[in-house]
């Protein structure tokens, strides 16, 4: 459904200000607490001391005032965010609270507006099959509401999904260590090894976003499903146990494959049902990361 542009701004009005209480009330310090100690830059040159690590000292200068001085560096205090949010069309799927869409879509606006706050670059890559939109790591709140709004309004343009394929892209044009979101419902296969790859650089963290209804069927007989990425139509008959347990048996070992992947490649899984408080989710992985 598209929105006019009423809606838009409306909407976009709503996910700053709740993204803003989330930020100020809950996620104070935390997030860039979670993330610190991500390099380190020069401060000033002083005068060395018995102790400090002579390869930092400073030939030029030491030969100037003929006595020995050291550089001295701090932690680097400004991160950069990436955001990788699967906008294909398995997202629109919800059945209890809201879509797996509108959950990705609010999650990617707190985690902007805390990097935002904390003043971090913040950058999007949106893909489906192939890359939809990318928007360059920039600062401030128009940036962070430009943003909002094309979580709002970016519909894939094909069918499927392509983990790999964002993978690869950010891996390319990433050039200094960032933090990696990515926002998906994970049904996409066959991106283990790239993501071993970005996971050697970057920090990344997986959000796999699922509905209730993703893991279990209702008794609710035979039931017409439909693969909103394909289009495929099949009859399955709820009623049957075995068709439940085999249901629930395929998710469960999809989501245990997406674990291990994770795990291989040194990255972090958070799994985030839609009717449940992603908040406090988030809130004690960071505090964790502490």
């Amino acid at each position: 459904m598209q929105l006019s542009t009423t809606d838009i701004i409306k909407k976009v009005r709503e996910l700053e200000i709740k993204s803003k209480i989330i930020t100020s009330h809950l996620f104070t310090g935390e997030y860039h607490s979670a993330f610190k100690g991500r390099g380190m830059s020069f401060r000033e040159v002083r005068e060395y001391t018995p102790g400090d690590d002579v390869r930092f000292i400073d030939w030029n200068v030491s030969a100037r005032f003929s006595h020995t001085f050291t550089k001295e560096f701090e932690e680097e205090r400004e991160l950069t965010l990436m955001l990788l949010i699967d906008s294909s069309t398995s997202n629109l799927f919800g059945t209890v609270g809201t879509r797996k869409k509108d959950l990705i879509n609010e999650m990617a606006a707190v985690l902007t507006f805390s990097a935002i706050s904390n003043n971090d670059k913040v950058g999007v890559i949106f893909f489906s099959n192939r890359i939809e939109k990318i928007i360059p790591p920039k600062k401030g709140r128009d940036h962070a509401l430009y943003i909002v709004r094309e979580l709002l309004t970016v519909e894939p343009q094909v069918k499927g999904t392509n983990l790999d394929v964002a993978i690869r892209f950010f891996n390319g044009i990433a050039r200094q260590k960032s933090i990696a979101f990515i926002l998906s419902d994970f049904l996409a296969t066959d991106y283990e090894n790239d993501l071993k790859v970005i996971g050697k650089k970057h920090d990344v963290i997986g959000l796999k976003v699922y509905d209730k209804m993703d893991m279990q069927l209702p008794i609710a007989g035979l039931i017409q499903m439909e693969d909103a990425e394909t289009g495929e139509v099949s009859l399955i008959d709820s009623g049957s146990v075995l068709v439940r347990h085999n249901y629930q048996k395929h998710f469960l070992k999809q989501s245990e494959i997406t674990k291990k992947t994770f795990r291989k490649a040194g990255a972090d899984l958070l799994h985030i049902r839609t009717d449940e408080d992603y908040v406090k989710i988030l809130q004690m992985f960071f505090l964790k990361r502490h």
